[in-house]
């Protein structure tokens, strides 16, 4: 089956009692268990059945499992949000006296769990250019934990090839890590292109028109010792399992995930398009246009549609600042791949809290708008962004 296919056929794991085709929302806490044998046999992890809602929970079961099934992995963990899900797989990756190879250009956030909260508990971040694989391979040694990478960077729009970090990983045994949200599972094979794990904020296209916070762990099996500690650890003693009112809204998400993404896509081309032809506008970031120095490699990878986010530059932040002012249909907001359209100013809001210094070093200028193109209709997406631009 194809991928819309399957995010609306995935079978529950047991039959209904009313037969009900969608899985209902298991809104409880506790489980009733026939006798104290089964009881301890489900407690110990001898028999996989909800416990207990804060570490199973039959409604968020059933979104791993139609995650499981649309990324041929072999296990998915669903968190409370996308920067619980890193926070999880960097804790079950990494240790004391370990390092961690990662790039500058990462969503902010992110790099400030690097570079300051693990740092505290005796985790290096060696950040490198991922483009240059010589730099990636010079930089590692034996207490080097893994690679940890984001599919197209937020806002930087640079895409590593997969396939050469995969090599250079498998030389020192370590695991390939992609927070791939940028571009939904459904366009790629992630164990093709060379991942061993997926972190996902589903957040983003899953939820289906910013409905709920989420996060996923899509694990290819390559690493059974992190795999456990994932399911053992970061979701028994961290505390960030998803509540089943976001599973149940993820789900449906999933299920019209396709013929969103086709349309937020191809228009987000059309705007990039009529964007690098403006005459105010200095440079568009966006992988889909011919001019993108990654094109190739990103069309290697995740295919011909380059997703529904597109990074544009003016002159300067007055300029950006009154461009924002002068929205009339598109959103202030932040958030990506909502059904809206949504501009924000990276540098002064995400990024704000760095010094000028650390975000001169990340490549976020004060002169670039983040787009996040909605489902409206592209010309009336365009038009309100050339007549903010126009008057900026």
């Amino acid at each position: 089956m194809k991928s819309t296919t399957k995010a609306i056929h995935t079978p529950l794991q047991r039959r209904d009692a009313y037969d009900a085709l969608q899985v209902p929302v298991y809104n409880c806490l506790a489980y009733e268990f026939d006798d104290a044998e089964y009881m301890s046999d489900v407690f110990c992890g001898k028999v996989i059945v909800p416990d207990y809602s804060r570490v199973l929970n039959p409604t968020v079961m059933h979104l791993e499992e139609r995650v499981i099934n649309l990324t041929n992995s072999k296990e998915v963990s669903a968190f409370t949000s996308g920067m619980a899900a890193i926070s999880a797989m960097l804790l079950s990756t990494s240790g004391a006296g370990k390092n961690i190879i990662s790039s500058r250009h990462l969503f902010g956030n992110t790099y400030l769990l690097l570079t300051s909260t693990l740092k505290r508990f005796g985790v290096e971040a060696r950040l490198v250019d991922l483009c240059n694989p010589q730099e990636v391979e010079k930089a590692l040694d034996e207490h080097t934990c893994c690679i940890f990478m984001e599919s197209v960077t937020n806002p930087q729009t640079e895409v590593a090839d997969t396939r050469e970090l995969s090599r250079i990983a498998r030389k020192f045994n370590i695991p390939l890590i992609a927070d791939t949200t940028i571009i939904p599972f459904t366009q790629f094979d992630g164990k093709e292109i060379g991942l061993d794990f997926q972190v996902v904020s589903s957040t983003k296209y899953i939820s289906g028109g910013a409905t709920s916070l989420g996060g996923l762990i899509i694990d290819y099996g390559n690493f059974p010792e992190i795999s456990t500690r994932i399911k053992k650890e970061a979701v028994f003693n961290l505390g960030g399992y998803m509540t089943p009112q976001a599973a149940y809204m993820q789900i449906i998400g999933l299920e019209t995930l396709q013929v969103r993404y086709d349309r937020q896509a191809d228009s987000a081309k059309e705007i990039a398009n009529r964007l690098a032809n403006h005459p105010k506008v200095k440079k568009v970031g966006y992988p889909g246009l011919e001019a993108h120095p990654d094109k190739n490699v990103f069309n290697s990878l995740y295919g011909d549609k380059a997703g529904a986010m597109v990074v544009f530059d003016l002159d300067s932040k007055e300029q950006c600042f009154n461009f924002i002012n002068n929205l009339k249909l598109i959103h202030r907001a932040t958030n990506l791949f909502d059904n809206r359209s949504l501009a924000i100013h990276p540098s002064s809001t995400i990024f704000g809290p760095l010094s000028p210094e650390e975000r001169d070093k990340m490549d976020v200028k004060d002169t670039t708008i983040r787009l996040s193109i909605g489902l409206e209709d592209p010309d009336d997406i365009w038009n309100d962004l050339k007549q903010a631009i126009d008057n900026a």
